[in-house]
C-alpha cells in the first residue's frame, strides 16, 4: 500500500512542478493570445474558428502569420511555406530534446512534440541539464497548462478583443520578450553561449532587413545551430587536452 502511494505523490508533485513552470508563460503570453483572437475576428474568423485554430495548431507566431495571409489571395503553397519558415525552429527543437524522450512510448512522444513550444523546449533542456529525468507527467503539467490557457485566452480575445486597449501603449506586449530573454540568459553558463547568441542575433537582424519576416526567425536559429555544431566544445578542447 505504502509503496503504491509514494509514486502517486511523486507523479502529482512532478505534474504540479510542470504547472508551476508553465504559469509564467501563461501570464506573459496572455496579451498575445487576446490580441490574436481580436485580430482573427477582424480578419473574418468566427469565435469558434479562432478556438479551433488555437486548439489544432497551438502556435502563436504561425497562427498570426496564417490569419494575415489567408485573406490576401496568396497562393496556398506560399502560406504553407511562410508558416513552415516560422516553425522551422521546431524541427531543431525536436531533434534536440528527442534524446530525452526516447524512453517514452510513441504515443506519448507524439503528444509531447505537438505541445512543444519555445518555453517548453527551454525548460526541458534546463531540467535535463540538472541530471533529473524528464518525465511525461512533468512535461504534461507544463504543456497542458499552456495549451488550455492559450486556447481559452484566444477565444476570450475573439469575444472581447475590441474592448482591450492597445497592449503596446500599456507596455504589456513586452512581457513575452522579457520572458524569452530570461530563458536565453539561463543558458549563459553553457560553452559557446555568447558567440552563438551574437551570431544568431546578427544573422536574424540581417535576414530581417534583407529577406524579411518571418524568415529571420529560422535563419537566426539555423546560424546559431551551425556555429554550435562547428565549434562544439569537445572539438575545441581536444587539441590542448
Amino acid at each position: 500500500m505504502a509503496t503504491e502511494a509514494i509514486p502517486q505523490r511523486s507523479r502529482a508533485s512532478e505534474f504540479l512542478e510542470g504547472v508551476r513552470m508553465g504559469m509564467p508563460v501563461v501570464i506573459a503570453s496572455a496579451p498575445f493570445a487576446l490580441l490574436f483572437g481580436a485580430v482573427a475576428v477582424d480578419n473574418g474568423f468566427t469565435v469558434a474558428e479562432v478556438v479551433i485554430m488555437s486548439a489544432a495548431i497551438f502556435g502563436g507566431a504561425s497562427q498570426m502569420v496564417g490569419i494575415e495571409l489567408f485573406g490576401q489571395h496568396i497562393a496556398p503553397w506560399l502560406v504553407v511555406l511562410s508558416i513552415f519558415a516560422v516553425n522551422f525552429r521546431h524541427v531543431l527543437y525536436s531533434a534536440t530534446i528527442g534524446r530525452h524522450l526516447t524512453h517514452w512510448p510513441l504515443g506519448q512522444q507524439a503528444i509531447a512534440y505537438f505541445l512543444l513550444t519555445d518555453p517548453q523546449f527551454a525548460e526541458t533542456e534546463r531540467k535535463a541539464e540538472t541530471g533529473r529525468p524528464v518525465s511525461f507527467v512533468w512535461y504534461m503539467g507544463m504543456g497542458l497548462v499552456m495549451y488550455v490557457n492559450w486556447t481559452v485566452q484566444s477565444g476570450l480575445g475573439a469575444l472581447f478583443g475590441r474592448l482591450i486597449p492597445d497592449t503596446r501603449a500599456l507596455g504589456i506586449d513586452f512581457l513575452l520578450p522579457i520572458y524569452f530573454l530570461g530563458l536565453v540568459m539561463s543558458f549563459r553558463k553553457r560553452p559557446l553561449w555568447l558567440p552563438v547568441v551574437i551570431a544568431s542575433g546578427i544573422a536574424s537582424i540581417v535576414a530581417y532587413k534583407t529577406i524579411g519576416s518571418p524568415w529571420h526567425v529560422s535563419i537566426g536559429a539555423l546560424v546559431g545551430v551551425i556555429l554550435g555544431a562547428i565549434a562544439a566544445p569537445d572539438k575545441q578542447e581536444s587539441p590542448t587536452a
